[in-house]
């Protein structure tokens, strides 16, 4: 009996001792992981376009994973990734970003959708000198305030983020442009791009007004543009206001020549039907669109891995999806060049890397303030047949129509 009982406690042991091996060994492996944490919106304005978003960050993170992790000095580490939701809300996101940092123990942390949020998570991570890399937020006022840890993956500056439409103006000899623009940071940062360089180009802008968050009466400012005789109307805000405008505009009978709609070519848009018809956007995700990428999955087996990951999603992959994905690609590219995942490594990386890389959405090059100046998007137009691109020619799929017809004539 005692000889039993001395065996039962011996195996006891080694069992208790194999089991604490295997919960160190397990320990030893979860703390491998590279933990990356972002705020998604679950509700509000900015809602539709964070959870795109975030359906391409966890595009990248499985394929990282897939392959086995991304190398860090040579040992492969997988990504996990902590999202918390910050209900479209400003105020939120600096508690949110703190909660993230302090709690979760993230190792590197993802912006936001826009600029309005990632401008709070900015000064955030800049507190707690961690790496925060944007993917969508376009504010030129993000890279002048002395962040160190601050890099734009994807996202083309907001200064920027008007040429392309306004080029594709002087190529088809625009006269009078109508500017009408949120008073936030992206929309209004764009709307300026877009005026200086209309007005490089021998545009004039005859009108350039803002107008205040939760407006949603626009036929006013739309009244007042087509008095104006702009050839152009170009409302610069989110997608909703946009989507609203383009309601008024049938409703209303304003009719342009030309109405150009940042957001018009997104699948959620496409959605509101006839009143998305013959409007100009701009996009970095077209089918005909494709670079030759050297960092990640090209457009198209992007594409198919969404397909297989998010079956049951309502909308197609958009370019807020590209720009996340495309994010996440010129992160591991970072990761693997510092061989670290010290923010200060990581930051001379990212310079390093500047004009080496193309990814989906485009060439990858920063400023040294992080500040992305390339990844220019195409111009769309919402034609009969579907979206075509229309500028520059060098892409072009389809002529761009214009004078569009009347809604009376559609």
């Amino acid at each position: 009996m005692k000889l039993m009982l001395n065996r039962l406690i011996g195996m006891t042991g080694a069992l208790a001792v194999v089991a604490a091996t295997l919960w160190i060994a397990h320990a030893e492996a979860r703390a491998q992981d590279i933990t990356i944490g972002m705020t998604v919106s679950s509700s509000g304005r900015f809602a539709l376009a964070a959870q795109s978003g975030e359906r391409g960050l966890k595009i990248w993170i499985d394929d990282v994973n897939r392959r086995g992790g991304v190398d860090v000095g040579g040992t492969k580490r997988k990504i996990k990734l902590v999202a918390l939701d910050d209900r479209s809300d400003k105020t939120m996101v600096p508690r949110v970003y703190e909660t993230l940092i302090k709690d979760e123990k993230v190792d590197i942390l993802f912006g936001p959708f826009g600029s309005t949020l990632t401008g709070a998570a900015a000064n955030t991570t800049e507190n707690f000198s961690k790496f925060l890399v944007i993917w969508s937020a376009s504010s030129d006022n993000i890279y002048e305030q002395g962040h160190k840890y601050v890099v734009s993956a994807t996202q083309i500056a907001a200064s920027r983020l008007g040429k392309p439409g306004a080029d594709f103006m002087g190529s088809i000899d625009v006269k009078k442009l109508a500017i009408i623009y949120l008073d936030e940071p992206f929309p209004a940062g764009t709307a300026k791009g877009v005026k200086k360089r209309a007005e490089e180009l021998g545009v004039e802008v005859v009108m350039f007004e803002k107008f205040s968050k939760g407006t949603k009466d626009f036929s006013v400012m739309i009244q007042k543009a087509l008095a104006t005789g702009a050839e152009v109307f170009y409302p610069a805000s989110y997608e909703g206001d946009q989507m609203n405008i383009a309601r008024q505009m049938r409703e209303l009978d304003a009719n342009f020549p030309i109405t150009y709609m940042f957001y018009g070519s997104q699948p959620q848009f496409l959605d509101i039907g006839e009143d998305a018809k013959y409007l100009f956007s701009q996009t970095l995700l077209h089918e005909k669109v494709n670079w030759d990428v050297n960092a990640g999955l090209n457009r198209a087996q992007m594409v198919a891995r969404y397909k297989e990951m998010f079956p049951d999603v309502a909308y197609a992959p958009d370019f807020q999806t590209a720009l996340a994905y495309g994010a996440g690609a010129v992160l591991e590219e970072i990761i693997k060049k510092a061989g670290a995942i010290e923010p200060a490594k990581l930051k001379q990386a990212a310079i390093d890397l500047s004009g080496k890389l193309t990814v989906m959405t485009g060439p990858y090059e920063i400023l040294p303030t992080g500040k992305q100046i390339q990844m220019e998007f195409v111009v769309m137009q919402n034609q009969k047949q579907g979206l075509e691109v229309v500028y520059p020619p060098s892409v072009a799929t389809a002529k761009a129509i214009y004078p569009v017809p009347t809604y009376d004539k559609r």
